[in-house]
């Protein structure tokens, strides 16, 4: 996504990873450079260390704590995640732009307890997928009784948006209010906005209604809109639409505001796909992978959470494109990262664990080896 004023004046990023001192980029960070091209970047540690070296994200893909004692430092139930997550959702609001998206894992409670957190930062809520595991998911002896509810086969992944106001006339406004505040601010009746697009009618009641039928402009009639009002509109108040007051936005910097969205017809937002018991599934060396697990063997899962790298690729091909940016603060076998490195895209991961980490470095490797060589994946 390009850089540029639409960014800059809805953050408070420092200098972007090409821009901070060479010395800032030694170890623990672990680089590769695809023939020249977008890195990956590993950070082994604690990714506190790392936000403010990053670039920008496009997408945050966040599989932290969910408060089930997953691994060391995860809360004993979901009251804690609130302070868990506190200092990462701050990171993520401080460096995001406008069209930056985040998917966020969890358990059903867990996220609803986060939710709150992240609405408060700004980060509106888009909709929830839900993982289903299916039966086989359940083990055979399950006790009814015992439990007193039915057995949990799922995981949900939820997607967050950045909440954008716009300046008007002294106030922040969202947009939808924005797009008719500005117009009726230039002193134009509100069905001239269809001669500025072109149009008989649509202009007026999908862009400039405030209603459930508005529509976002696209880039070509925001720019229309845009020339318009400040062609045509009192001169004692230029400029209109406008992000920092002194210049009108371009229909390219009015593009990159808005999440990129890359739809796939008959796919739901519920996602049938088993725990990983195959091939991809990695097995550890008989270390207990987390404070929850007892007695494991060299057949036992290395990491509890490790994700289908099915399923990031689908969330990650659904907001970004080629060379977009992706984080995945809490990396664990960074299945994100790995997904993201395979379509070509830039991954950032932290992970505090060594052999978590040794293990991320490996498939990351071997990822962007893919990527350059075509290797099937």
């Amino acid at each position: 996504m390009d850089d540029g004023l639409a960014r800059d004046l809805f953050d408070n990023r420092p200098a972007t990873a090409s821009q901070v001192p060479e010395a800032q980029h030694v170890s623990p960070r672990i680089h590769h450079k695809r023939g020249g091209g977008m890195p990956y970047e590993l950070h082994r540690g604690d990714v506190a260390e790392a936000y403010e070296t990053w670039p920008t994200p496009d997408v945050i893909m966040s599989d932290g704590a969910y408060g089930v004692r997953g691994f060391v430092g995860d809360t004993v139930d979901a009251e804690g995640l609130t302070e868990w997550y506190r200092p990462h959702v701050e990171a993520w609001t401080r460096r995001a732009h406008p069209g930056t998206v985040l998917w966020f894992w969890n358990t059903e409670v867990g996220w609803a307890t986060v939710h709150a957190l992240l609405v408060e930062n700004g980060w509106d809520y888009v909709q929830t997928v839900v993982w289903d595991k299916g039966i086989a998911h359940v083990a055979g002896n399950v006790n009814g009784k015992t439990i007193r509810r039915f057995p949990v086969v799922t995981e949900v992944v939820v997607l967050y948006q950045r909440r954008l106001t716009m300046p008007s006339a002294g106030e922040m406004l969202p947009v939808q209010k924005w797009m008719r505040a500005e117009w009726q601010r230039a002193g134009l009746a509100l069905n001239r906005a269809n001669e500025a697009c072109g149009v008989r009618n649509a202009a007026t009641r999908k862009y400039l209604t405030q209603d459930w039928l508005w529509y976002w402009p696209p880039a070509e009639m925001m720019q229309r809109l845009v020339d318009y009002a400040n062609e045509h509109g009192d001169p004692s108040g230029w400029p209109y639409y406008s992000l920092d007051g002194t210049r009108p936005v371009t229909g390219k910097e009015w593009a990159t505001m808005r999440y990129r969205w890359n739809h796939v017809h008959g796919l739901t937002n519920v996602w049938q796909h088993g725990a990983l018991r195959s091939s991809e599934r990695i097995r550890g060396g008989g270390e207990r992978s987390a404070p929850r697990t007892h007695n494991p063997t060299e057949a036992s899962a290395a990491h509890l959470n490790q994700k289908p790298l099915e399923l990031m690729r689908r969330l990650i091909n659904a907001v970004t494109e080629p060379e977009d940016v992706l984080w995945e603060p809490f990396g664990g076998t960074a299945s994100g990262s790995v997904a993201a490195v395979e379509g070509g895209r830039a991954a950032y991961a932290a992970e505090m664990q060594d052999r978590f980490a040794d293990i991320a470095e490996k498939r990351l490797a071997e990822a962007a080896q893919w990527e350059v060589s075509g290797l099937p994946k």
